[in-house]
């Protein structure tokens, strides 16, 4: 059975030969699983793997020069500025941008908030690039995901708190409902033209969009379920339904606790959810399974906090048979990492991991 077929059963909620593996890692862990194995290229590891995904980086960014604060800090093409940060030492070391200022936290009335000059436009970017990216991601007989990076993928909540602040946005809810429909709907309206520009380049080659937004922490949701309906439910379905127009599956990647809304998620026609956070509360996997695994496919669930870097490879392998015992019965459940496998990770932990894939993920 080649990873087309596969993944296609999994999603239909068909039992394949078996779960499907998707593979997230940082730049670090790739480069330091590209020495251990003596490979040159990502493509090469993937294989080895045996991965059944391919990422398409998507557009490339050709907009205005990225303004360069007197303090190092680069803005992003939201206006965002963030400074380069490592993290760790050595084969440990890695690099992320951090945002350290919110260009809209100080804005007090609407007006401010429409003038800001710095909104992204979808006009930025070249999209032509992306047919190749979707011909060499299947000529690899994979199934072809376009998420985009983390600065730039499908998302409503999570630009408003680095153009608003983190804390503003969430009190904007309550108390200024008005700047907080105006920011989301003009984020929503940047990622509802650049998704669909970017599905059109591709000629129907993508068969995931995968969709990136927070929406919960490790004790809950950062907003009520009412909040949610009321200000992201809109966007969310529409970026769905941008997608489903082009034959795409959609999944949506969202850190932290969020039982409460997985009825919206499925009723606005999410497939795939990732990633099932396992160190949050209230999101038990049987649970999960058993009230929404004949409709929604669950993607994701490895341990990054805990198992992973503090874990020993039984550990690992424990956690990994267990998610097949929880998620895997029936279809509808893809192997992957909670999210990108950290810099602290040691080397045979991550070996354990793929090694207890092919050993425990057989129907």
């Amino acid at each position: 059975m080649d990873a087309r077929e596969r993944v296609a059963l999994a999603l239909n909620h068909e039992q394949p030969d078996r779960v499907p593996i998707d593979y997230w890692a940082t730049d670090a862990i790739n480069a330091r699983l590209l020495e251990h194995f003596g490979f040159s290229t990502l493509e090469e590891l993937l294989v080895h793997l045996d991965v059944d995904f391919r990422y398409v980086p998507g557009p490339k960014y050709i907009g205005p020069e990225p303004a360069v604060r007197e303090d190092g800090c680069v803005e992003d093409h939201w206006g965002v500025p963030r400074v380069r940060v490592e993290v760790g030492s050595g084969s440990q070391t890695a690099v992320y941008r951090e945002v350290i200022d919110f260009p809209l936290k100080e804005a007090q009335s609407i007006d401010e908030i429409r003038s800001y000059t710095k909104w992204a436009d979808p006009d930025w970017f070249d999209y032509d690039c992306v047919a190749e990216q979707v011909a060499e991601a299947r000529r690899s007989g994979k199934v072809v995901v376009f998420m985009g990076d983390r600065m730039n993928r499908c998302a409503q909540l999570k630009p408003a708190m680095y153009v608003r602040g983190i804390d503003q946005i969430l009190l904007d809810l309550a108390l200024a409902p008005d700047i907080a429909d105006y920011i989301f709907e003009k984020i929503a309206a940047f990622y509802l033209e650049y998704t669909r520009r970017t599905l059109e380049a591709a000629g129907g080659g993508i068969d995931i969009l995968m969709m990136g937004d927070d929406f919960g922490t490790q004790k809950g949701l950062f907003m009520s379920p009412a909040m949610w309906r009321r200000f992201l439910r809109p966007g969310f379905k529409a970026f769905i339904d941008v997608a489903k127009q082009y034959g795409c599956k959609v999944a949506h990647h969202s850190c932290g606790s969020v039982k409460a809304i997985i009825p919206d998620l499925i009723d606005c026609g999410l497939d795939i959810l990732n990633p099932v956070q396992p160190d949050v509360v209230d999101m038990d996997r049987r649970e999960l399974k058993q009230r929404f695994g004949d409709r929604l496919c669950f993607h994701g669930s490895i341990s990054i906090q805990r198992t992973l870097p503090f874990g020993t490879p039984d550990d690992v392998r424990s956690e990994v048979r267990e998610r097949v015992e929880t998620l895997g019965p029936g279809g509808g459940f893809i192997f992957c990492t909670a999210h990108n496998i950290q810099a602290d990770t040691p080397t045979e932990n991550i070996l354990a991991l793929f090694e207890a894939y092919q050993n425990f993920g057989r129907y």
